[in-house]
């Protein structure tokens, strides 16, 4: 495998991956920026309408008819967040050409597409067209509402949003429903716009043999932007309330959600990451062991470390004459790990668990441009294996000084009707 980053212009990095097992190519462009809510769904919508046609291929049966010659090539966007931030962008995928039939250049034409979906969206009048912008804007409002059928995941939202209120991570990724469906098919366009002017650019190109042409490609498209990027921050620690609080929401749901929120002083991620594991992010950690298992007082209970905002959330799935009972245990369970009382076999198993995680980093395209993605964010230039060492350095007085470091800033309590009454 080879690796390199490149600087194509200020604030835009072009990574290209060579690995020559693979037999398929990928190429992906990320746009960060800063997660608002005024924002998120304009954002989301704008580059969504990306990949449904270009100027050169108008509509979306003609974009599904050219990727499906290109031997099924796939073109997809996604939006989602990482702390503070917005992260937005488009993949395509495409097999090698030395499997293509008569010598055919099936990379030329994805990066070319590619290219006319970035530089040329097909967006007459300077909005997108109607199919594009109704198909996106569907989608997105169709994910926002539908956040809600997932009680777990809306549930862990909601704690999101009390534990980092006015912090833009408190945001959701895609927006609101009210600002998505304000969203115009211009605004849209103005929107993906400011993010070409505006938002750090991360390109990644993965394939099985290098393309000299690839870059430059880019390179001479960008030069025509007229850019001026906006400083963004990718790891920005939340502050302690001063006084814990506590939010309760009523559903009609029979199993009721508590999620707890505790904030860290601590700069020791891979401390405070192991933590986390022990107590609650693994099939042997404390929570699941002792909360779930032995004493039987949550369906679920697990735990896990948002490193970009300095937090550990505890989410579990508790009947409602078990809650106090679960919180109570879930705190027993923390001052465990404080006090030191980390077992051998938990701190080797969760070694073990990360290890075997961390072997699967090149296993596929997806999975490179996931890692070199993550290092970029944590300005880290680092090996797989120099990585887990960080975590094998880490010893027991580490991990309970990082338990040590954890306060209690917010509790969200998903109750069901009966609980109400």
């Amino acid at each position: 495998m080879n690796y390199n980053r490149i600087e194509l212009a200020d604030n835009i990095g072009f990574s290209s991956v060579i690995d020559e097992k693979f037999k398929t190519s990928s190429f992906s462009i990320s746009f960060i920026t800063s997660l608002s809510d005024d924002s998120a769904a304009a954002n989301a919508i704008g580059i969504g309408a990306l990949v449904v046609s270009n100027s050169n291929l108008p509509s979306l049966a003609q974009m599904n008819e050219k990727c499906s010659f290109l031997y099924g090539a796939s073109l997809t966007s996604y939006t989602r967040k990482r702390g503070d931030l917005q992260i937005l962008g488009i993949t395509a995928s495409w097999i090698n050409n030395k499997y293509a039939f008569d010598g055919e250049n099936v990379e030329h034409e994805m990066l070319s597409i590619v290219r006319d979906c970035i530089f040329s969206p097909y967006a007459p009048n300077g909005a997108f067209s109607d199919e594009a912008f109704n198909i996106t804007k569907k989608d997105t409002i169709d994910i926002i509402d539908g956040a809600i059928n997932n009680k777990r995941g809306y549930a862990f939202t909601r704690a999101v949003a009390l534990a980092f209120r006015d912090e833009p991570a408190a945001n959701l990724s895609y927006g609101s429903h009210d600002k998505a469906e304000a969203v115009t098919a211009a605004s849209a366009f103005m929107a993906y716009q400011e993010l070409l002017r505006s938002a750090q650019i991360e390109i990644f190109y993965i394939s099985s043999a290098p393309n000299p042409n690839a870059a430059d490609l880019f390179r001479n498209c960008f030069a025509s932007i007229d850019r001026a990027p906006a400083p963004v921050s990718f790891r920005t620690p939340s502050p302690l309330k001063n006084t814990p609080e506590s939010r309760s929401e009523i559903f009609n749901v029979k199993q009721c959600k508590v999620v707890l929120t505790y904030k860290s002083t601590s700069d020791d991620l891979f401390a405070l990451a192991l933590m986390s594991m022990i107590l609650g992010d693994t099939p042997f950690s404390k929570l699941f062991l002792n909360v779930r298992e032995k004493l039987s007082l949550c369906y679920y209970c697990s735990s896990s470390f948002l490193r970009t905002k300095n937090a550990v959330i505890v989410d579990c799935g508790v009947e409602k004459e078990n809650i106090s009972k679960a919180v109570e245990e879930i705190d027993r369970q923390i001052n465990e790990i404080r006090n030191g009382n980390i077992s051998d076999d938990e701190l080797e198993n969760t070694l073990r668990l990360i290890d075997d995680s961390l072997e699967s980093v090149g296993d596929t395209p997806s999975s490179y441009s996931s890692w070199f993605f993550e290092r970029f964010c944590d300005n880290e230039s680092v090996s797989v294996s120099d990585y887990f060492n960080n975590y094998r350095c880490v010893t027991k007085d580490r991990i309970a000084e990082a338990a040590r470091s954890l306060s209690l800033d917010s509790s969200y309590y998903m109750l069901s009707k009966e609980v109400s009454e």
